[in-house]
């Protein structure tokens, strides 16, 4: 019993390294060479290896070392060809998953990185001089300087928190509620406990220093250039503010009655309230020459031609907000409505009526998610949300829990079939659904299934949402000459619009719909190859210093999470959910930033102050 207690607190102590070593590998940072990584993940295996049978044990060895010289540019062009046999003897011919497992890996960098390998051969280093960068920066889609801002907080700088999160994203505010931060994903923190609360900080910042009492940075001269901006979501608003900072004249066309977009019409009041937002808007719009021209359909109103000949350089933001209908018999039919169009129709003051009613929702993203709870918040009797597989939950985890605890049920394994009417209203009755099994993963690690020997499944519902995307009506400018494909409006990353002499698109309508801070990104891209395009370079100041990097101790420390309110008090009421941290919770959050612009990999060399 005694070596049975001693194995039993060896694996205890095992599986706490292996706990710290996931920390790890959950941190890589962005930017780091592809084969050193695979050398990494082989080495991992090897240390999994029984080293009973030889393919496992002597081959997986011998890839190594092929690394290793490629790595160390001693190689000769033939290698890749020799690791690539190698890995499929042992592949073939390992007893366990150890040994084949690894070898697969390897032969997947093989397909996957070739011009790495080739480049590592040739010229002894990575494609295009990789090199690791700061996490966080890197991985935010408009790359806001996230230590610099954090710090700024550290130093109870509020207001000069703002200025830098605006220098490179106009929405503070917004994002401060509903971003996704993505640049949580990869922090170093990682390494040493959790991630820092970066998005918690932001609503820490802005709630101490509101974007619109802060001043905007200070504007060029005239340039007597004029640009046109057609949309006034976060895309359009973001390009018209670097813009108008750089000295042009800018002119936005919105269809609707009120500028915002989806921020304004798709996020639920109790996620975003619009009287915060109207603090970003109305920050955005002080810069100056900026013209907003609300219920105005380009197409309609004022024809597309007409604009480009009034400006010399033209942005379409039009974002993608007509909700998806699935191709099915009853589809249009009454109480059936796609999650997009019922989030504006809430938004806009015409919430349908919902008190008591069965509420069924197909999709798992986060616009389902914000659907599914509004529709709790309007009286639903019971919503119920269907998925065909997990992976189809790609809302963020504290929407789906949140969603739980305001009473959402969810189901899963069941993909959808069709819609039952009623014969005499013409109104949704019930939904067919076929239980699914889970089945292989496919070449992207995603969970396939296939229909069970199950019969399809019967549910009632009184009103039926379909959370399954959304889509950008370019059908006005398809027809004056702007190349569309399915839809969307065919530009580059840098937003120029093929074949069109001034004319830029970027968001949603180019790359199909996604987040706030990507379509922020893209105004930012726009505005200064707008800029370049126009015959400037210009710069935007921030005017902020960020204070000197202090050594970190790295003791671990608990996360600051943001509390919410009560969910039973919640569910019957539109007000906000989250709880902003308290003053003592923000300066120990912002003392565990690690400072990677100034320490460790990534680090800005020159500890420059002003960014």
């Amino acid at each position: 019993m005694k070596k049975l207690a001693a194995r039993g607190n060896m694996n205890e102590r095992i599986d706490t390294v292996l706990h710290k070593f996931r920390s790890r590998m959950s941190s890589y940072p962005p930017g780091m060479c592809a084969l050193t990584l695979y050398r990494s993940l082989l080495q991992i295996s090897m240390n999994q290896s029984c080293g009973k049978c030889v393919p496992c044990r002597d081959g997986l060895v011998q890839v190594e070392g092929m690394l290793d010289s490629i790595l160390e540019g001693t190689a000769a062009p033939d290698t890749p060809d020799k690791i690539r046999d190698m890995c499929r003897m042992i592949s073939g011919t390992a007893d366990c998953a150890v040994g084949i497992s690894a070898a697969d890996l390897i032969l997947d960098s093989l397909d996957e990185f070739a011009d790495e390998y080739e480049s590592h051969i040739t010229r002894h280093c990575c494609v295009g001089d990789t090199a690791q960068t700061i996490p966080c920066i890197t991985m935010c889609p408009a790359h806001v300087n996230v230590p610099g801002y954090i710090a700024l907080i550290g130093a109870e700088d509020y207001a000069g928190a703002v200025k830098l999160i605006r220098d490179r994203n106009p929405f503070p505010t917004a994002c401060a509620l509903v971003c996704e931060h993505p640049c949580e994903r990869k922090c170093r923190r990682l390494i040493i406990d959790d991630a820092v609360n970066i998005r918690g900080l932001k609503k820490y910042a802005v709630d101490c220093a509101p974007s619109d009492s802060v001043p905007n940075p200070t504007k060029n001269v005239s340039t007597g250039k004029r640009i046109s901006i057609i949309g006034a979501g976060p895309s359009g608003l973001t390009a018209a503010y670097y813009l108008a900072l750089m000295g042009h004249s800018v002119t936005v066309y919105e269809e609707r009655e009120k500028p915002g977009g989806m921020l304004r019409y798709g996020i639920p009041e109790y996620r975003l309230p619009k009287a915060l937002l109207e603090n970003d808007i109305r920050a955005i719009l002080s810069v100056g020459d900026i013209e907003l021209k609300c219920n105005t359909r380009v197409g309609k109103d004022i024809a597309f031609d007409e604009i480009r000949e009034r400006s010399d350089a033209v942005y379409l933001a039009l974002g993608a907000q007509i909700g998806n209908r699935m191709p099915v018999d009853g589809a249009d039919a009454e109480n059936v409505i796609p999650a997009a169009d019922f989030l504006q129709l809430v938004s806009s003051g015409k919430a349908p009526d919902l008190n008591g009613k069965k509420v069924a929702l197909i999709g798992g993203g986060n616009v389902a998610m914000d659907a599914a709870r509004t529709a709790v918040r309007l009286g639903a009797g019971s919503v119920h949300v269907f998925t065909r597989k997990r992976d189809d939950y790609t809302a963020l985890e504290g929407e789906i829990v949140g969603a739980m605890q305001e009473g959402v049920r969810f189901r899963t394994l069941l993909s959808f079939l069709n819609i039952e009417t009623d014969k005499e209203t013409g109104a949704v009755c019930a939904v067919w659904l076929q239980p699914e099994i889970v089945a292989e993963y496919d070449k992207n690690g995603m969970m396939t299934t296939e229909h069970s020997s199950r019969y399809p499944y019967r549910f009632k519902c009184d009103y039926l949402i379909l959370g399954v995307g959304q889509r950008c009506d370019t059908a006005a400018f398809a027809e004056a000459g702007v190349p569309t494909e399915r839809g969307r409006v065919i530009a580059g990353t840098d937003c120029i619009v093929k074949d069109m002499d001034g004319v830029f698109s970027g968001g949603d309508c180019v790359t199909g719909s996604s987040t706030a801070i990507n379509a922020i990104a893209a105004g930012q891209v726009a505005a200064y190859n707008i800029d370049e395009y126009l015959g400037y370079h210009h710069k935007v100041r921030c005017e902020v210093k960020v204070p000197d990097a202090l050594p970190n101790p790295c003791i671990p420390t608990g996360r600051s999470e943001l509390e919410e309110t009560d969910p039973f008090e919640r569910k019957s009421t539109f007000e906000p959910v989250e709880i902003s941290m308290t003053y003592e919770e923000a300066m120990r959050e912002s003392g565990r930033c690690l400072r990677c612009d100034h320490h460790g990999c990534g680090a800005q060399k020159g500890g420059r102050g002003d960014v």
